[in-house]
């Protein structure tokens, strides 16, 4: 077998342990085989199977299962089952249960339950992982392990893990009076003497202290994984990779450090179906899952981004997800758009969650590729469908890497930041602490609606300026309030290099402590964009704008005040029309877009087609509004995924020669007329140069 995640495939979460009829292993498993599912992932949710009675192993019941995968040709995934922990453990060591802010304690009954920095509960980790791994992290099946699941679920505010924050600020300010300058904490009498004067985060109303915790919380997150992963290396082969599955949204988790402890990144990519992957669909960006497509496309392509480079999807729904009053399953065709989008941003293994629907537990109605009666159905016959496509275009698909016009940078600091200090209001008029999660979103439905493929750039991610001009032509930078003087230099020099860079609202505004800066605002970015702002405002409505076709401003304002730039755009209001909307400005060999409201979805769109042009040229002819076009090159040359985001069939036009990949290279001339589906995705390869 190839490397997981070498090639493009299907995977299932697979617990034989559950079913009612655990007999069955070898239909379920040539049920797999006949729909193209080459992987399974196992055992990470039942360390009371593993471990019944503390320090009383049973540890034989997976080895059928891994035998009867071998025999199949399916890899397997072999969880580490500490993520849910067994009853009795949580009876012998109450203590171990995790404390929220409010002082109360996360009561046993779900999954996560308990603070994973302790020694205690590493004892028991390490001694059930060394057990499972130990026996079967050898397995000729076995390959990759994941480590826990879905990591960084709380804010531990447990006395010791406050402890050790104090500690770990210590590490890094050297004294109080360091820290009481770094932080300002003169401000409310908030400056200390000693260490132990410190007040613990429930009670705390300073951002530094706000983003420091929650860097530090994800600090913890990453070494706990890291943690499992040197014990787990010894005990598997050296073609296994170790990863794990990541939730992006958890509140302690910095992706791209996790990503840094393994050997691919993998995650939920979960989303809701039926008309919410309409294009036109606009979501509010407030669900744990991606509720629309640009959501959709933001999400894979941040999986891309933890390592800059493929990864797996270790979770994505089958059919409903949720508990029942969220029952959407996928209409005719959306698995296989969902699934393509996914490859098509550099996913080497799409997995379900999971192969059978539950009978029982909390998770019931989260639908798997089969229902309840355990019977093949449409589900299983369109994701047969997706894996017959997968391997009918595996050439093509073999090493390709995803393309991209258009990059955007994203940052945990400044989700934190804003998290702390909301900009933006909910429909209620209450602080959303979502406004980064939504910030971004509107840049990146201005990008997807533009035809312009993206790329998520995570700030610390981010290279010198050559190297930035010579892999994006345009850099956008939605909401980073959080900014580090290299980064803010590094855009600089980009645009005096020739980059495009768009400057999206409170960019700049604080710097990397989580403090507002004291220069003009929004810092030295005001240099290159020729405008810059001493006022802003929270809207409670919207503001209509004129020029570059007019819309409405939303949510906030950056009060923009040109100082050499382009006006593009102003507000049609009797107070904000003093200020700029959107300003362009020539600096160096680029130019500089300052954003400084969140736009409508197709003014957003006109700026991004005016900032920017496609890098990969599409081979469409008028490409419809409903469609969209991803690429990945690779050693075949170039893949392009065409997705009709609509129930109605879109008719669309080659201007150059293409084959169809799923079709066993079927030339598509240039010239030639092609319907697309409702809820269709076409898949051509194209010969490079």
């Amino acid at each position: 077998m190839a490397r997981l995640g070498t090639t493009v495939g299907l995977g299932v979460a697979y617990y034989n342990e559950y079913l009612p009829d655990p007999s069955r292993l070898d239909e379920d498993l040539r049920l797999m085989v006949a729909a193209g599912i080459r992987c399974i992932r196992v055992g990470e949710s039942v360390w009371s199977t593993w471990e019944p009675e503390d320090g009383l192993f049973d540890l034989e019941w997976m080895t059928p299962i891994l035998d009867a995968a071998h025999a199949h040709g399916i890899e397997v995934i072999l969880g580490t089952p500490t993520y849910a922990v067994p009853p009795w453990l949580a009876r012998a060591h109450p203590e171990l249960a995790v404390q929220r802010a409010d002082g109360s304690r996360v009561p046993w009954g779900g999954r996560q339950e308990v603070d994973f920095t302790s020694p205690v509960f590493r004892r028991y980790a390490e001694r059930v992982i060394r057990a499972v791994v130990g026996r079967h992290g050898r397995h000729p099946a076995v390959a990759g392990v994941q480590l826990d699941n879905e990591a960084g679920l709380h804010l531990i505010h447990n006395d010791d893990v406050v402890a050790a924050f104090r500690r770990w600020l210590e590490a890094r300010y050297g004294t109080p009076a360091a820290l009481n300058e770094a932080w300002g904490l003169t401000y409310w009498s908030h400056r200390i003497s000693a260490w132990d004067e410190l007040w613990a985060p429930a009670g705390n109303t300073t951002p530094a202290y706000a983003l420091a915790w929650r860097r530090f919380q994800a600090a913890q997150t990453t070494d706990f994984l890291a943690w499992q992963a040197g014990i787990v290396r010894p005990l598997v082969s050296a073609d296994a990779v170790i990863t794990t599955c990541i939730a992006y949204g958890r509140p302690a988790m910095d992706d791209v450090a996790v990503g840094g402890v393994l050997d691919i990144a993998s995650g939920n990519a979960y989303y809701a179906a039926q008309d919410s992957l309409a294009l036109a669909h606009t979501a509010q960006g407030d669900e744990w899952f991606a509720d629309d497509v640009a959501q959709l496309v933001l999400m894979a392509d941040r999986m891309r981004a933890t390592r800059d480079a493929p990864f797996l999807v270790t979770e994505t729904g089958a059919t409903s997800i949720g508990a029942a009053h969220q029952t959407r399953p996928p209409y005719a065709g959306q698995l296989a758009q969902a699934a393509w989008l996914l490859v098509a941003r550099g996913a080497r293994l799409v997995s379900y969650w999971h192969w059978h629907t539950l009978h029982s537990g909390h998770e019931a109605h989260w639908g798997g590729v089969l229902g309840h009666d355990l019977r093949p159905g449409r589900v299983y016959r369109e994701i047969a469908a997706l894996g017959a496509q997968f391997s009918a275009s595996a050439e093509w698909l073999a090493d390709a890497e995803a393309e991209a016009d258009v990059a955007i940078v994203i940052a945990h600091d400044s989700d934190w930041v804003m998290a702390a200090e909301p900009p933006l209001c909910r429909v209620d008029g209450s602080a959303d602490p979502r406004s980064y999660g939504r910030i971004v979103q509107a840049f990146a439905r201005g990008v997807v609606d533009a035809g312009r493929q993206l790329a998520v750039v995570n700030e610390r991610q981010i290279p010198d300026a050559a190297a930035l001009v010579s892999r994006f032509g345009t850099v956008i930078v939605p909401g980073l309030v959080a900014a580090s003087d290299r980064t803010l230099s590094v855009l600089v020099e980009f645009v005096g290099l020739g980059g495009t860079l768009v400057v999206g609202p409170r960019t700049g505004f604080g710097d990397d402590s989580g403090r507002v800066r004291t220069s003009v605002a929004p810092g030295v970015l005001a240099e290159v964009l020729g405008a810059s702002y001493a006022e802003f405002a929270a809207l409670r409505g919207d503001v209509v704008v004129d020029g570059l076709g007019g819309g409405v401003a939303q949510g906030w304002i950056d009060a923009y005040e040109p100082e050499g730039a382009e006006v593009l755009a102003g507000y049609a209001h009797p107070h904000y029309g003093a200020w700029a909307a959107v300003t362009r400005h020539a600096f160096g060999a680029g130019t500089a877009y300052a954003v400084g409201t969140l736009l409508d979805r197709a003014l957003m769109a006109r700026v991004v087609v005016d900032a920017s042009a496609p890098r990969i040229v599409s081979p469409l002819r008028d490409r419809p509004d409903s469609v969209t076009v991803h690429s990945l090159s690779g050693p075949r040359g170039r893949v392009w995924v065409v997705h009709n985001w609509t129930p109605d069939e879109v008719e669309v036009e080659t201007v150059r020669d293409v084959a169809d990949a799923l079709a066993a290279d079927a030339p598509l001339p240039a010239g030639s007329v092609l319907p697309l589906a409702p809820w269709g995705v076409a898949v051509w390869g194209e010969a490079l140069p």
